[in-house]
């Protein structure tokens, strides 16, 4: 979804886009993007990255563009933007997930003994301080500080953007039939008050901690958890059921239009164990939902704290992670920060975006350009 709003803007702005990959949508890119088919990377998956790369530098090599920019792991562009954020910080934040102890030990030798692990982890270490290393521009202060923990990158050098969403993607004047009619759908009443989660991944995204604080928070309260993405429910729905709060949660599944689960909700809840910038927060606040996520994810560093949310360090302290879910259940309280979450979407538009992108890849350019001189 980012990409393809990045590349409408840059389009729209009048730049000439040609977009090299394996696999693409044409359906969310404007007529005008020239594709070039690459060949898909076959064989065992430690290898795959460095095949495709291998591929791409080729193509780069022969068409020679003005500036090029990748989005994971690839040599040969000019510019190095990781939506994922780096690997090595996924896989240490990865062992956070699991409860201290004897699971996050096991999880870490696992991690361990894993070769497409160490595959990419020497592909990155090879792309981040090489002598003809990409620019690498960091989506968020947390990526930059991993990129200098890890790899001794100094920041000074490591500019940072920030994602961006286009707040047009959620209208408010349909907002009050769609929250009926799923409310219904989901067996929720008008006056229950609703945390939503989105994720794939709901380990990573601390659906566990959320449903063990849980029993913290008052039955009388009326405070309902709809839980979406994933279809693979069945080991979370166990897990609520054993901790007694099953008849609070709703496993919804796949949401093709994520604005069901926003319009339905009043507020929005990502314990995330991590991530980089996290584009559903900023989609969640856009729709004025007052957000609850972690110091682990780059896009808490946007929220103005306490008026805008609330940020945690540690989900798995039950404790921590119930009292900002206790303080939302007052309606003053929801509706002093909703409506400050709605002007802080107006932050993070493109129009920003494109323009320090434009700026960063203009500087790449003039830069070449004098070395050639």
């Amino acid at each position: 979804m980012y990409v393809a709003d990045l590349v409408r803007r840059l389009s729209a702005a009048g730049h000439e886009l040609h977009l090299y990959a394996a696999r693409w949508d044409p359906t969310a890119l404007p007529a005008d993007v020239v594709i070039h088919p690459l060949r898909k990377s076959r064989g065992p998956r430690a290898g795959r990255p460095w095949k495709f790369s291998a591929t791409l530098r080729q193509a780069l090599a022969v068409d020679r563009p003005e500036v090029s920019i990748s989005f994971d792991k690839l040599f040969g562009t000019d510019v190095y933007y990781p939506l994922g954020g780096l690997h090595v910080a996924t896989a240490a934040h990865n062992l956070l997930k699991h409860q201290p102890g004897f699971p996050r030990t096991i999880a870490r030798m696992a991690q361990y003994v894993e070769s497409a692990n160490w595959s990419y982890s020497r592909m990155e270490r090879r792309l981040l301080t090489a002598p003809d290393r990409p620019l690498f521009v960091a989506n968020s202060a947390l990526v930059r500080e991993h990129a200098r923990k890890y790899y001794g990158v100094d920041p000074a050098t490591v500019p940072v953007i920030h994602n961006a969403i286009d707040p047009s993607r959620f209208p408010e004047h349909d907002r009050p039939a769609v929250r009926v009619a799923n409310r219904k759908a989901w067996d929720l009443a008008a006056d229950d008050i609703v945390g939503a989660v989105v994720a794939m991944n709901y380990r990573l995204k601390g659906l566990e901690p959320l449903l063990r604080c849980l029993p913290l928070i008052p039955k009388e309260s009326k405070f309902r958890l709809v839980v979406a993405g994933s279809p693979q429910t069945r080991p979370w729905r166990r897990l609520a059921h054993r901790l007694g709060v099953a008849d609070r949660v709703r496993f919804v599944g796949h949401c093709a239009d994520v604005r069901r689960v926003f319009y339905s909700a009043d507020f929005f809840i990502h314990p995330t164990f991590y991530d980089p910038c996290s584009l559903v927060v900023l989609e969640a606040l856009a729709c004025g939902l007052p957000v609850v996520t972690t110091t682990n994810n780059g896009a808490s560093e946007l929220l103005r704290l306490p008026a805008e949310g609330y940020v945690i360090r540690d989900p798995h302290d039950p404790g921590e992670m119930a009292r900002p879910i206790l303080d939302l259940l007052d309606d003053n309280r929801r509706a002093e920060i909703s409506r400050a979450a709605r002007g802080a979407a107006g932050r993070w538009t493109f129009d920003h975006h494109v323009q320090a992108f434009e700026r960063i890849l203009g500087g790449v350019i003039a830069s070449r350009a004098r070395r050639a001189g």
